[in-house]
């Protein structure tokens, strides 16, 4: 009877052991949809590394933002895993707050990254973060509303024949409006899409002293022509609106167009997702004055925080969570359109994949396309397509958003906005010592 009961007590010693050692590692994401099905897959995660347990905190874009700025300059150490993006990625790594990402198994194959992600995630040739999802921008509008209206899209549609188009389709009365754009205030919320305007009407953040431009004759212009838009022919509360809420608003049939990540085709594809998805068409974003940097360039990271105590067990997550078998679950468990997009060649040479997204090659070759070290038509002297890759950037993109959504709004005037975020940005690069 001893020997009977000695294998399920030893069994049972080892796993209470075992359970004593399990690692728990916290990761702070987004709320986006992408990383949303992410963290319903942790059990497949976990069961995979049964010595580690996944803690999650999940936010909105901007106060995850505040949340891991702030944890990592004080060397807070409360997250293992940090959701960032392109534009953190070198700044954090030349401060050494990142974990270099040297010896990552052949297995992971990193040569299946695209190039351009992956560049944008490196320093000195070392990835300092794994690409989760990629993506570019986009114009999406309603096949079905074109259509009807004997509208054809053009291979490059422009601003005004955009807001020609809005002006036509906009039917309030009806719940239908001529077109979504990103409001609310953000360096990453409304500034994204806003700087890729600025830029196609021939504007930039700085010239090549570093002093800033946004009450250039070229910011009056953009941001006129977007307050106008949105004010004219987007849906009442727009200020309020960015990625998500515009998501939820095109994908339920309120807009006729919407200009925005390419990350959202999958979603807007899937039937059980959007109530357009048979009535979807897509094209390039629009341009004014030119081409140069109307459309981003832009990857939502995992990256691991020098503070993190858990850095084995974070670097395993992290490496399952963007490989190529992630990727295969995600596309056996929720189908192959939400599969995270723009981060591996593999992807786009996948059958099911290219079958399933009908946009696949054209979201791949907008993203080789997008040239962050050049995006103004005048040189200007920083890397970036919707920000602009210095440190000071943050604190201004937050500024200027703030003052464009204002004036959005209706609380000030365009002028007053623009030259009252020109002061904040020479405030902010004089203090940080780019010029007396």
């Amino acid at each position: 009877m001893k020997l009977t009961h000695a294998l399920p007590l030893t069994a049972l010693v080892a796993a209470v052991s075992a359970a004593a050692q399990a690692q728990e590692i916290t990761v702070a994401t987004v709320n986006n949809n992408d990383m949303v099905i992410m963290q319903s897959l942790t059990d497949e995660f976990e069961q995979a590394y049964p010595g580690i347990s996944v803690n999650w905190v999940v936010l909105e874009e901007n106060v995850l933002r505040q949340r891991t700025t702030t944890d990592i300059a004080t060397g807070g150490g409360q997250f293992d895993v940090m959701t960032i993006g392109t534009y953190e990625v070198p700044i954090w790594a030349e401060r050494d707050w990142l974990v270099g990402l040297n010896g990552l198994p052949d297995a992971y194959q990193v040569d299946d990254l695209l190039r351009p992600v992956r560049d944008g995630l490196s320093r000195d040739g070392v990835l300092h973060a794994l690409p989760f999802y990629g993506e570019s921008s986009m114009l999406y509008y309603r096949q079905d509303l074109f259509d009807e209206h004997g509208i054809e899209m053009p291979e490059q549609p422009s601003w005004e024949e955009a807001r020609e188009w809005a002006s036509e389709l906009h039917d309030p009365d009806n719940g239908l409006y001529g077109i979504c754009l990103r409001g609310k205030p953000g360096w990453g919320e409304n500034m994204a899409f806003v700087s890729t305007l600025v830029n196609t009407f021939g504007g930039r953040w700085f010239d090549e002293d570093w002093n800033p431009e946004i009450d250039s004759p070229e910011w009056q212009a953009a941001i006129e022509f977007y307050v106008d838009l949105l004010g004219n022919y987007g849906p009442p509360g727009a200020s309020s609106n960015g990625f998500n809420e515009n998501l939820a608003l095109f994908s339920g049939g309120r807009c006729a167009m919407w200009v925005d990540a390419t990350s959202a085709a999958g979603r807007l594809f899937d039937p059980s997702e959007s109530d357009v998805a048979e009535a979807l068409g897509f094209s390039q974003a629009p341009i004014a004055e030119t081409p140069k940097g109307s459309h981003w360039l832009w990857s939502w990271a995992l990256a691991i925080p020098a503070t993190s105590q858990q850095q084995d067990a974070a670097q395993q997550f992290i490496t399952w969570a963007t490989s190529r078998e992630y990727i295969e679950l995600v596309g056996e468990r929720h189908g192959w359109t939400s599969v995270p997009p723009g981060t591996r060649t593999s992807t786009y040479e996948d059958e099911r994949y290219i079958e399933a997204a009908p946009f696949a090659s054209f979201v791949l070759e907008a993203m080789e396309n997008a040239d962050p070290t050049d995006s103004t038509l005048k040189p200007s002297p920083y890397i970036g397509v919707q920000f602009a890759g210095i440190p000071e950037f943050q604190a201004i993109g937050t500024q200027v958003g703030q003052t464009i959504a204002a004036a959005l709004t209706g609380q000030t005037t365009v002028e007053q906005a623009l030259v009252s975020a020109q002061r904040s940005a020479e405030r902010a690069m004089r203090q940080a010592g780019y010029y007396d």
